[in-house]
């Protein structure tokens, strides 16, 4: 065993689906899942406190290795106490590889064997990021769950070219495994194969053989593809992932997509969503998606959702939102962003209630049905 510090309890599972509730303890805290989990790429999530965080009843949170990486740097980081202390959060913290940032940059990078070169987005300095350079700089961060540095294959992609990124994978995460040293961090698998199954199946086999590795994740969906393509892929690869670790699915998090995905079994999500649209002036609420900027909105007294318990439904209205909107005040993005995250946790926590309850799938239908996806 690499770790100790990890311990991973399977609570119920309902009888209607294959959702779960687990309890995932870390050293900085106890996860209880099905999770959302906000991202603060830069050791911060965009307009939000940590103490507000928290009162949306956020668990955990993300930073991503590759702008830690490039600014400030993991070695400062790391000289500031890791990222808990340095951004004055003490709840568990996941850190991405950087894998999608680093392949996202395209025309700025090259895929080797050893690794990956690009040129940073920010001064167009010259960087390398092989698995072992990637867990350094994780455990440098020291996030309590760190994911491999994995190969993300575009959509669409040919099956030549995703068998070859989903065994790149495989073998950087036995890289990534051996580089890793330190017990008081958990590192995750990342189970890739685009969207062909047979591929899907065997990264996940492959994946899950690292007993060691307290979890796994599923990456390189919501990529272009049809949610429908997504949620069949899903549908076949569940039964082979295994029951006995957290299942994270990365990069997804709209409303229809979170329960969409905890109903068939995925324990952790997360997703700049919530954040990004609320900068731009739309809020979730439980009868769907509100543009706040609009002019309907210009004399309304109501909060932003009227089954929302969080800070600015307790005590602003629509009207006030939007006028901070429409003014440029940074306050009404802070506002519509606390909204948003405490509007997924809460519907997550709605749906842990009917997981309890053995109704997953009667909250789901009754969910798409007033949300508006049927």
């Amino acid at each position: 065993m690499k770790t100790n510090k990890f311990k991973f309890e399977v609570l119920k599972e309902c009888k209607q689906s294959g959702a779960r509730i687990t309890r995932f303890t870390t050293p900085h805290g106890v996860i209880e899942t099905p999770v959302f989990m906000p991202v603060g790429t830069q050791a911060t999530v965009k307009a939000v406190s940590p103490e507000e965080l928290k009162e949306t009843n956020s668990q955990i949170i993300l930073s991503n290795t590759y702008h830690l990486y490039l600014r400030p740097g993991h070695q400062l980081v790391e000289k500031m106490g890791g990222l808990h202390k340095f951004m004055n959060w003490d709840r568990p913290i996941l850190t991405d590889s950087g894998g999608f940032q680093v392949f996202s940059l395209s025309d700025l990078r090259k895929i080797k064997e050893e690794g990956v070169y690009f040129s940073s987005h920010l001064d167009g300095s010259k960087h390398l990021f092989s698995p072992e350079k990637v867990i350094e700089i994780e455990q440098a961060l020291g996030a309590d769950i760190m994911m491999q540095f994995d190969v993300c294959s575009p959509y669409p992609c040919d099956y030549r070219a995703a068998k070859e990124n989903m065994e790149r994978t495989l073998r950087w995460l036995d890289r990534c495994y051996n580089a890793w040293t330190n017990e008081n961090q958990a590192l995750f698998g990342i189970v890739q194969g685009n969207m062909y199954k047979d591929l899907r199946r065997e990264s996940a086999i492959a994946t899950a053989s690292y007993t060691d590795c307290p979890g796994i994740a599923i990456g390189g969906l919501s990529v272009g593809e049809p949610k429908p393509l997504m949620y069949e892929i899903l549908d076949d690869l569940m039964p082979v992932m295994p029951k006995d670790k957290p299942r994270y699915l990365m990069g997804v998090g709209s409303p229809d997509c979170l329960v969409e995905g905890f109903t068939r079994g995925i324990d952790m999500m997360d997703c700049v969503l919530p954040t990004r649209i609320a900068r731009n002036g739309t809020v979730m609420t439980s009868s769907g998606k509100v543009v706040i900027r609009n002019a309907q909105y210009k004399d309304d007294p109501r909060p932003l959702d009227e089954e929302c318990d969080c800070y600015a439904c307790r005590n602003y209205s629509r009207a006030y939102i939007r006028h901070l909107m429409n003014a440029g005040e940074i306050m009404g993005a802070r506002l519509a962003s606390i909204h948003n995250i405490r509007f997924l946790h809460k519907l997550t926590e709605d749906l842990k209630k009917a997981i309890w309850e053995d109704r997953s799938l009667d909250f789901k239908n009754e969910f798409m049905k007033k949300y508006g996806y049927n």
